[in-house]
């Protein structure tokens, strides 16, 4: 099996992730899961942030900002959605989101039908 950077944590991010889509399923704002979330990765003892700033530039101009759902232990970004299924915008969100940061590792977590998860990598250098 191969050892993904930061898989300690992405476990983690992941197995709060079933806990929390076994308890309330499918249908909720992504508010509500992000809060649950939170919640059940505070709980396992991980540092988080909610609503995490993230300034994007454009050369040396600020041209946006974007506000991360979750970042775990300072260095895994997650994006949560409650939609249908992911979709290929979805992804290109959180990459975007890693490539505007010095994060390398972001989750997708989708409280849909069906839970899906996606991990991304971006190699900021």
């Amino acid at each position: 099996m191969e050892d993904f950077k930061y898989k300690d944590i992405t476990d983690g991010v992941i197995n709060a992730f079933y806990k929390v889509y076994n308890v309330l399923g499918y249908g909720f704002l992504e508010k509500v899961y992000e809060n649950a979330l939170f919640h059940e990765l505070t709980a396992a003892g991980y540092w988080v942030v909610k609503q995490q700033p993230i300034k994007v530039y454009y050369k040396e101009l600020q041209v946006g900002d974007y506000y991360a759902d979750l970042v775990v232990e300072d260095k895994v970004i997650v994006e949560i959605k409650a939609a249908e299924g992911l979709v290929e915008e979805h992804e290109f969100q959180l990459i975007n989101y890693l490539k505007a940061t010095d994060k390398e590792v972001g989750l997708l977590l989708n409280f849909g039908k069906r839970p899906q998860f996606k991990r991304k990598i971006f190699t900021n250098r």
